[in-house]
C-alpha cells in the first residue's frame, strides 16, 4: 500500500527513462487503489438467490489487492539496488529501514482494525509481508525466480494441509474480523489468521512479493520489457484461468466441491468466479485445482500475478507514449499511486464513518464510488504537482530513514 520507496526514488532518479519507469509503477498502484475502492463500495454480487456476479466482482475481485502486493515487491526491488541487489552493510541498513516502514503500516492497520467497517483491511497483512520478504531482498534474479516458482507451487499445498488443523483448534485460529489492537492479546489467533486463515493469507501472498522482486530486478527501462510483461503476463493469466475453469466445469471439480460444502445450497458457481474467501477449503483435493479469486491456489496466484505483470507493462508503455508525445498521461493515476497509504486510510475511515448513514438524497452507490475515486485522483494530482509526499508516506519515509540511521536526510 505504501509507495514511499518508489516515490522517494523518483525524486532522486536521473534521466527520463528512470522517471518514466517509476511513474508507470506509481500509475499501476493508482489503478490498484481505484480497483480496491470499487470492491469496497460497489456490489460484487447481485442480490438474487444465485448471487449472480457483477462486472465489478468479475473484473476487480482478487486482482486489485494482488496488484498492490506485486507492486510492493517491485518497489522494494527498486529501492534496494534494482538489477544489482544491495550487499553487506547497505543491505542490512535497507532491511532495517523496510522493517521500520512496516511498523508504521502495521500501526495504521491496527488502528483501522478498530473501525466498524465492511472492508477487509489489508494493511496489517501487508506489514507482515514486508517483514517476511526481508531474507529475500539480497537475492539475485535467478534465485528469486526459483523461490517465486517454488512458493507459487508449494505454499497452496502446505496451506491446504495446515488450515484444517488450525481451524480445528479451540477456539479456531481465525479472527473473522480485521486485526486490531485487542488481537495482540491473543497472538495464536492473530498469527493463524494473518498467515493462513484470514482474508489475505501471508503464507501464500508471499508469492506476490517474490514475483514483484523478480520484475523489479529486471531492467524496466529496456525497450522491449514493458511489452514482454504485458504479453507474457496476459498469457500466464489466461492459461491459469482457462485451466482452472476446465478443472471445475469440464473435469468434475465443481460437482466434487459441491458435495463437501457445509451448505450444499451454496452458489458455488458464483463464488468460484468472484470470491472464495471465507469458504472452508477442506475435504477435497479439488480445492487446489480452482483459479477462483482469493482461493490462494497455485492457479489463482498465477492468474493474479500474470494480471499484475500485464498491468505494470501496460502502464510502462503508456508512460513511454506520454514521453514521446511530451504529455504526462499517467499523472491522474501516478499521483494517487504515490500516496496510496494515505488515500486508502482516509477511504476506509470515510467508509466506516458513513456505514450507518443512508445515502444522501439523489446519490447512488455508483455516485459514492466515483466521488471517492475522483477525490483520490484530484488529491494525488495536487501532491504530485507540488512534489510532496502524502502525510503517511512522509511518516513511512521518515521511519525508513531512521531505520537506516539517516535521520538527517528526512524531509
Amino acid at each position: 500500500m505504501t509507495s514511499g520507496s518508489t516515490a522517494a526514488s523518483s525524486r532522486t532518479s536521473k534521466g527520463p527513462a528512470a522517471s518514466t519507469r517509476l511513474a508507470g509503477i506509481d500509475a499501476a498502484r493508482g489503478l490498484a487503489l481505484l480497483g480496491m475502492m470499487a470492491t469496497h463500495l460497489l456490489p460484487t454480487f447481485e442480490t438474487d438467490a444465485n448471487l449472480t456476479p457483477t462486472w465489478i466482482g468479475l473484473t476487480f475481485s482478487g486482482r486489485a489487492a494482488a496488484l498492490f502486493a506485486v507492486l510492493a515487491g517491485i518497489g522494494l526491488a527498486l529501492s534496494t539496488g534494482k538489477q544489482r541487489p544491495l550487499e553487506g552493510a547497505a543491505l542490512t541498513a535497507a532491511r532495517r529501514g523496510i522493517a521500520m516502514r512496516a511498523l508504521v503500516i502495521a500501526v495504521v492497520g491496527l488502528a483501522l482494525g478498530g473501525l466498524e467497517v465492511n472492508v477487509a483491511v489489508i494493511l496489517v497483512h501487508y506489514a507482515v509481508l514486508f517483514l517476511c520478504i526481508l531474507p529475500f531482498i539480497g537475492l539475485r534474479l535467478k534465485a528469486l525466480c526459483a523461490w517465486a516458482a517454488g512458493w507459487i507451487v508449494g505454499s497452496p499445498l502446505l496451506a491446504f494441509l495446515l488450515r484444517p488443523w488450525l481451524m480445528a483448534a479451540d477456539p479456531p485460529l481465525q479472527l473473522n474480523h480485521n486485526p486490531g489492537w485487542e488481537d495482540l492479546s491473543t497472538p495464536a489467533q492473530l498469527l493463524g489468521d494473518l498467515f493462513l486463515t484470514g482474508y489475505y493469507p501471508v503464507f501464500q501472498w508471499m508469492s506476490y512479493l517474490l514475483v514483484g522482486l523478480v520484475i523489479g530486478r529486471l531492467s524496466l527501462s529496456a525497450a522491449g520489457l514493458p511489452l514482454l510483461l504485458l504479453t507474457v503476463g496476459s498469457a500466464v493469466a489466461a492459461f491459469a484461468k482457462v485451466l482452472g475453469t476446465a478443472a471445475m466445469e469440464s473435469w468434475g471439480g465443481r460437482a466434487a466441491l459441491q458435495d463437501v460444502l457445509s451448505d450444499p445450497n451454496y452458489p458455488l458457481e458464483s463464488i468460484l468466479q468472484v470470491n472464495l474467501a471465507g469458504v472452508r477449503q477442506e475435504g477435497s483435493w479439488w480445492w487446489l485445482a480452482t483459479s477462483a479469486p482469493h482461493s490462494g491456489t497455485t492457479l489463482d496466484l498465477l492468474h493474479t500475478s500474470g494480471v499484475a505483470a500485464a498491468v505494470v507493462g501496460l502502464c510502462l508503455l503508456v508512460g513511454r507514449l506520454g514521453q514521446w508525445l511530451d504529455l504526462d498521461l499517467l499523472l491522474p493515476l501516478r499521483g494517487a499511486g504515490a500516496m496510496t497509504l494515505t488515500l486508502y486510510t482516509v477511504h476506509v475511515w470515510v467508509v466506516a464513518s458513513s456505514r450507518l448513514q443512508p445515502l444522501p438524497s439523489g446519490w447512488t452507490e455508483d455516485g459514492v464510488y466515483f466521488a471517492h475515486a475522483a477525490l483520490a485522483v484530484l488529491i494525488g494530482m495536487a501532491f504530485a504537482i507540488l512534489k510532496k509526499r502524502g502525510p503517511l508516506e512522509w511518516l513511512g519515509h521518515a521511519a525508513n530513514q531512521v531505520g537506516r540511521h539517516e535521520p538527517d536526510r528526512v524531509r
